[in-house]
């Protein structure tokens, strides 16, 4: 499946045309198409097994493309080996070297260089202080955390000043309030040296934390691209919008169109109203609904002075901390329907306890009209 992003329409940086790799019968990644910007932190999203590991192994030149051409800076990358490349890559378990210090670890990819010893000396202190590990350099590898290691594997990437970083599942090892801190970090990092970033992550808030534009993937193609806020907010397939997030999802009949809108019967919802641009929908075509958690309101009686609105029972309650995800059932199904409730002053308020009798609205333009 070929997709164009609208914010994409010139030749990238990255030139990514018809690209596949298969192995066998299997075809991890199949014709994709994508185009990266120059200085652009660029996310590979999607679930294991879907080719985005495989995508990013072609940019580097550690697998050979069945089909398609990769240029970056306009250069083709078909005949260049991985070490001639204008790329370098970082691990998700960093493959620093165990039997040398932080200072030989980064400055590995230099010893070819030929530099002179205050030269080499200066390129490393630099490094270190672009990751803040300022006297660091004598550290032995296995006296560093987790999150130390992982920024040697950065600098000793950097160190060679590459046009293209590229990062596996760079933060997968490590717990989630450093792995939290390093997303802030590397996207820092980024942007202060304006180098392309391309980083390979299954963790949807991940993607969304540290990108630009994500292309979510799913059986080795790019199924949606495009910025964070518009992947989230205004996605046009079901499983782009199940992939991102919590997501209500209802099976649904398009009725027509009346104005802007189109009518749809929807699955514990009834005849529902979206805005949605014409064209994209047949009468009679099966759809799914879409509306996220957060866009539903939650209270004890019926005010909603609309046609948005549905009677329930707050069955369960689950606490995350800054919200509490409500799980409503309704008389037209045994599904419950999640709500999502912000924890205000550490409460979640009125209508929220488990048997609680609620009524639920939502503004019909929160509603997504999705792609199967």
């Amino acid at each position: 499946m070929k997709t164009k992003d609208s914010t994409m329409t010139e030749r990238g940086f990255i030139s990514i045309d018809g690209l596949s790799k298969h192995f066998g019968a299997v075809r991890a990644v199949d014709n994709v198409d994508l185009e990266i910007a120059q200085g652009e932190f660029f996310g590979l999203l999607g679930p294991s097994g879907c080719g985005k590991t495989t995508l990013l192994r072609m940019l580097g030149g550690f697998e050979v493309a069945t089909a398609g051409e990769i240029h970056i800076d306009d250069e083709p990358m078909a005949a260049v080996p991985p070490n001639h490349r204008p790329v370098n890559m970082v691990f998700q378990n960093y493959a620093i070297f165990p039997h040398l210090n932080v200072f030989q670890n980064i400055a590995f990819g230099l010893r070819r260089e030929k530099l002179g010893k205050p030269e080499l000396e200066k390129r490393v202190d630099e490094a270190l202080a672009m990751i803040r590990l300022e006297g660091y350099g004598a550290r032995a590898a296995h006296e560093l955390s987790g999150g130390q290691r992982q920024r040697v594997a950065l600098a000793r990437a950097l160190i060679k000043k590459p046009k293209v970083l590229l990062l596996d599942e760079p933060l997968g090892a490590l717990d989630k309030k450093l792995r939290e801190q390093m997303q802030l970090e590397l996207r820092e990092l980024q942007k202060s040296l304006g180098i392309t970033f391309v980083f390979v992550t299954h963790d949807q808030e991940e993607a969304l934390t540290m990108s630009d534009r994500i292309a979510v993937m799913s059986d080795g193609h790019v199924l949606e691209q495009g910025s964070p806020a518009e992947l989230y907010s205004h996605p046009n397939t079901r499983f782009v919008a199940e992939f991102l997030g919590a997501m209500n999802l209802f099976e649904a009949v398009v009725k027509g169109r009346e104005a802007d809108d189109y009518v749809v019967d929807a699955e514990r919802l009834g005849q529902v109203r979206i805005a949605a641009p014409d064209g994209k929908f047949a009468p009679g075509e099966r759809v799914s609904v879409g509306l996220r958690p957060e866009n539903i309101k939650i209270s004890l009686k019926d005010d909603s002075k609309s046609a948005a609105s549905l009677a329930g029972t707050v069955s369960t309650a689950a606490y995350l901390g800054d919200r509490t995800h409500l799980y409503v059932r309704t008389a037209a199904s045994e599904e419950p329907i999640i709500v999502g409730v912000q924890n205000l002053d550490g409460a979640s308020g009125p209508g929220t306890e488990a048997s609680s009798d609620v009524f639920l609205s939502w503004s019909p333009g929160t509603v997504l009209l999705l792609k199967h």
